[in-house]
């Protein structure tokens, strides 16, 4: 089944009715103990074993092999906890399902004769009660980022999928619903429901993490991104709503662009206009603060 919605709007028209200047200046995250190595595409901050922690993305500016570092504060900064060993990943993301801490990020595949270059990648889970019981149990199939899974109000799983290619172009985003963790597959995946006419053929997005509402809707945090004329990207910040029995749901709006956050450092000129969803923490009042990668060099806060 493929629920349709008409009038679909691109990132320039979203940007259109997104007040940027409501926002405050973001805060720059600051990392320590990397060496010279790029810290961004972060979660959002969450408990561990009562210690507060961030997951991100770690990576030298030249080069797309990166490892997946757990850090806890220390004063201002954040620094690598030594209990946890980093795992070779990029874009670390999180959530809780039954109890258990449910982490994943994206293994990227290299030619076995050209180690040198990546040919594909996939997204892959790991399940325990905290970081250190942490075990592989799940991959996506190749060639899909931004997989993501949340446990829906009835105690189902709903996952949210990206497919590209034949069936999703540059990308789109699809959700399918299991009983329990061990039904999710990847044929279930690569077969998931897309919401169509959500984004024009020559832009993509997609989900960077599901909550649970209230209302037993799921409230999207993800990307919708698009190429400039000169080749470069722009990615923003959106978030939208559905229901997960119908796939009936809201418009996207844009929450936030790399205006809104400090000029810092970029991995190359084309992402110089990135942001990345990390996490969101959700506050009383209807407020919430955003946590974001940029530029694939930067991590910060809003």
């Amino acid at each position: 089944m493929q629920q349709r919605q008409a009038n679909i709007q691109t990132s320039s028209e979203l940007l259109e009715q997104f007040a940027s200047g409501s926002l405050p200046l973001g805060q720059r995250i600051c990392f320590e103990g990397v060496g010279d190595r790029d810290v961004y595409n972060i979660t959002a901050p969450f408990i561990d074993r009562g210690e507060l922690i961030i997951a991100g993305r770690v990576e030298g500016r030249d080069t797309e092999f990166s490892q997946v570092v757990f850090f806890r504060q220390a004063g201002e900064a954040w620094v690598p906890h030594p209990d946890y060993l980093p795992i070779e990943m990029q874009d670390p993301f999180f959530t809780w399902i039954k109890g258990e801490l449910i982490l994943g990020g994206v293994r990227i595949i290299l030619d076995p004769l050209h180690p040198e270059n990546i040919i594909s990648w996939v997204t892959q889970y790991y399940r325990g009660h905290d970081i250190a019981s942490l075990h592989y149990f799940l991959k996506g199939p190749y060639h899909m980022k931004d997989l993501r899974l949340i446990e829906l109000a009835n105690g189902e799983i709903g996952v949210l999928t990206r497919p590209q290619g034949f069936t999703g172009g540059r990308g789109k985003i699809g959700f399918f619903k299991a009983v329990d963790l061990d039904e999710i597959t990847v044929e279930k995946i690569a077969n998931a429901s897309l919401f169509v006419d959500q984004f024009i053929d020559q832009e993509w997005g997609g989900a960077n993490e599901p909550h649970l509402l209230t209302n037993g809707l799921v409230g999207v945090l993800g990307h919708i991104a698009s190429f400039a004329a000169d080749g470069s990207r722009q990615y923003l910040a959106m978030t939208f709503a559905f229901n997960p029995d119908t796939l009936e749901r809201t418009a996207m709006k844009v929450i936030a662009r790399r205006s809104n956050f400090p000029e810092g450092a970029t991995k190359r000129l084309d992402l110089t206009d990135v942001i990345f969803s990390g996490g969101l923490v959700r506050k009383a009042g209807g407020r919430a603060e955003l946590y974001v990668g940029a530029s694939d060099a930067e991590a910060y806060k809003i």
